[in-house]
């Protein structure tokens, strides 16, 4: 903190860049005194209390998902996560729909998943009876001025009492997908195992909102 001034100890050089700062000792009177500023962010990543990091103190690396189109595959989506790979589906912009899921049902699947987690996650850490839990999950569209909604089922299956249920009920609508989601679109929970007839709107195509895609012609020159 530039202009702050601290009694110290007579130690000449003073590094606690792990704080945040870095100092030297000024004299100041008839005391040692030490001038703190801030360390550099590199002062505070290369020293924790004081010792050096090693690279297992560092940050872990970035989790990416990539999507790249397959030249062997008719330019076919493949997303890769990790180890891990899957198909995209959807319009391939030549009359065809590629196999696999497409990006709305990819975003479906993602608050389905984070809600069993997170439910599963809880009922483990409090010993609850919880047996196998299970997420249904459809995005639709609002009408006209209305938000988007997804309508999420969840069935809980196990000797769980009312307020076992209650409270998986809740965390499953704290998951953290569905705290994101949530910033733009409504989330309705209802307990069952299909989400169908409870929501009267249209649900979402996305090869439909794909071609209706308007983007402006910009001119190069």
């Amino acid at each position: 903190m530039p202009g702050h001034v601290f009694a110290c100890g007579s130690n000449p050089f003073v590094n606690i860049a792990a704080y945040g700062a870095t100092g030297r000792v000024g004299r100041l009177g008839d005391q040692d005194r030490t001038v703190w500023r801030l360390a550099t962010p590199q002062e505070a990543l290369n020293t924790i209390g004081g010792s050096p990091m090693t690279p297992q103190d560092k940050a872990p690396a970035l989790r990416e998902v990539v999507v790249a189109s397959d030249p062997t595959n008719h330019g076919a989506l493949v997303g890769y996560v990790g180890a891990s790979q899957f198909l995209i589906g959807g319009p391939d912009g030549v009359g065809r729909i590629s196999p696999g899921p497409n990006p709305y049902d990819l975003l479906s699947a993602s608050l389905a998943a984070c809600t069993a987690l997170t439910v599963r996650f809880q009922a483990r850490l409090r010993n609850f009876p919880l047996e196998r839990v299970e997420v249904g999950v459809s995005f639709h569209h609002g009408a006209q001025g209305e938000r988007d909604s997804f309508e999420r089922a969840l069935v809980l299956e196990g000797g769980l009492d009312v307020q076992q249920r209650a409270f998986l009920l809740e965390a499953a609508n704290l998951c953290p997908v569905g705290e994101i989601l949530g910033i733009s679109a409504d989330i309705h929970t209802r307990p069952g195992a299909t989400t169908s007839g409870h929501n009267t709107s249209t649900q979402a195509s996305y090869a439909d909102d794909l071609a209706e895609l308007q983007i402006p012609y910009i001119d190069p020159d």
